[in-house]
């Protein structure tokens, strides 16, 4: 019998196991043992709701238990109901279970379960254990009670409340899901088209794709959904949360991008229709060498430098681009629009006329941090009129705070996208720019040196002046950082002689 669970009651359920193990763990690893727990609850539910279907057609136990009537396998021992039998060391015997079960469906569920130190009595004792299960215990995680939508909302809303928990690490793993809605709507991704997110995290960015699909009537099951997360225990979840979003055609890889790209065709890397990205920002501890000479041919605008990743995962996202259809929106920090260091690798990027847009955000968009960052949009083939010329959104002043928190709303969202998509200018909003006049700025993308502010008599207001200061301050400031940098060079050149 169906006892449908509603949103509020599954995010009660979901919260209250995070308050067991709150003084036990640390917040940010709260994460790492009740996903797990959730997944073989709701793996072991849903075998139970298939096998009841086919005794109802079959009356017989044996038929009932036949593998075509199943997604997955659950091996002897290792069903929930076992574990819930176990008094001792239990915690070892959820860490059996759970290999057993990937062992059994190398296809689809292998790690999906991470590496949590489940044998761990100081961090687990079984008596939390106990309890936890106990209270995972109390609802029927079934299909029927909880379609795969409400479930992988249940996840999304418990990804968000670690986020909120968890302090400034919550970024390595979410991302503000109204700026990924924005980003999502910006590249139309379409039925059957391959999407990709090399720094997927728990994979927030690649379902988006699948519920914008799905959110204007269209196929989404044919998404065929691609990303990559260094954490090993982010990408089980992200693992878990597209199977519990019923993304069949989904691959996670544990990894990292940049030393060890994991999809390949040959020698070469693979390359996607949308790639939707959120790479870690200005990471100093990479492997520059290593890039020097990628045999990926990824450093084709240059070798950024030590203190920056930032064009490096950029390179790889161009690199991974359909030649085609491809297209990209990639969240980055402020300074590579300007850094002086990677002035050699902007100018290339811009050269190469894959930039589309530059975009311009408001702060406090991440949690915890006032950080303004920056979506840069690229597509392989520009229409026509596109050609040679980027546009620039100054989206600095939309968004609204909720909470404590800033988000971009519907309104915020759609201007955003109509300016994009109609690549129109507007003043102190949106300015098109050629690769010439971004030549004649040094290859300078800050924004308001083509996007100017509304001045008196154009409706302009106390912060609009504000704007204007601060848009002056960046100019002298990106003047002063080219003045140094040539300065430098002289030394440097004097030096060497």
């Amino acid at each position: 019998m169906s006892v449908r669970i509603t949103q509020r009651e599954l995010e009660s359920y979901l919260w209250v196991a995070a308050v067991v193990l709150r003084g036990l763990i640390d917040a940010g690893d709260y994460k790492q043992y009740i996903f797990p727990l959730v997944f073989l609850k709701r793996l072991s539910d849903v075998y139970d709701e298939e096998r009841a279907a086919a005794l109802a057609i079959y009356g017989d136990d044996e038929l009932a238990e036949l593998p075509e009537n199943h997604r997955f396998a659950i091996p002897d021992g290792a069903h929930w109901q076992d574990i819930r039998e176990v008094s001792t060391d239990v915690g070892t015997a959820i860490l059996a279970a759970m290999r057993a079960i990937e062992s059994a469906n190398p296809d689809t569920l292998t790690g999906v379960f991470g590496d949590g130190d489940w044998g761990n009595k100081n961090l687990l004792p079984d008596r939390t254990l106990k309890e936890l299960i106990e209270h995972f215990s109390a609802k029927t995680l079934s299909v029927a009670n909880l379609p795969e939508d409400e479930l992988g909302q249940g996840y999304e809303y418990l990804i968000k409340k670690f986020a909120d928990d968890s302090g400034h690490t919550a970024q390595e793993f979410y991302t503000n899901r109204t700026l990924v809605h924005l980003m999502t709507m910006m590249l139309k991704p379409e039925p059957g088209e391959s999407v990709y997110d090399p720094t997927c995290g728990t994979g927030g960015m690649l379902i988006s794709t699948a519920a914008e699909l799905r959110r204007q009537g269209k196929e989404w099951r044919n998404l065929r959904l691609h990303g990559q997360e260094l954490n090993y225990g982010t990408s089980a979840i992200a693992r878990m949360n597209l199977f519990l979003h019923g993304i069949a055609d989904g691959r996670i890889a544990h990894g990292d991008t940049l030393i060890k790209p994991a999809f390949l065709d040959g020698a070469r890397l693979r390359t996607f229709d949308v790639v939707l990205a959120n790479p870690p920002y200005s990471i100093k501890a990479w492997n520059r060498a290593a890039f020097i000479n990628d045999p990926y041919g990824r450093n084709m605008w240059g070798v950024p430098p030590q203190n920056a990743a930032d064009y490096a995962f950029l390179q790889h996202i161009a690199k991974s681009l359909d030649p085609v259809s491809g297209r990209a929106a990639v969240l980055l920090p402020h300074g590579v629009l300007t850094r002086v260091s990677e002035a050699a690798v902007r100018q290339a990027m811009v050269r190469s006329d894959l930039v589309e847009a530059v975009i311009g955000l408001a702060p406090g968009l991440f949690y915890n941090s006032a950080m303004e960052a920056v979506v840069l949009v690229l597509r392989s083939r520009k229409p026509v009129e596109r050609r040679g010329r980027v546009l620039f959104i100054n989206a600095v002043r939309e968004f609204a705070r909720v909470q404590a928190q800033s988000l971009l709303d519907d309104r915020h969202q759609q201007r955003i996208l109509a300016s994009y998509r109609g690549s129109e200018e507007e003043q102190g909003f949106a300015a098109v720019a050629t690769i010439e006049q971004i030549a004649d700025n040094n290859y300078n993308l800050a924004i308001p040196l083509y996007v100017k502010p509304l001045r008196s008599g154009q409706g302009a207001t106390t912060s609009d002046h504000i704007d204007v200061t601060v848009a002056a301050w960046r100019e002298a400031a990106a003047a002063a950082d080219t003045a140094i940098d040539d300065v430098l060079a002289l030394l440097r050149q004097e030096v060497t002689r």
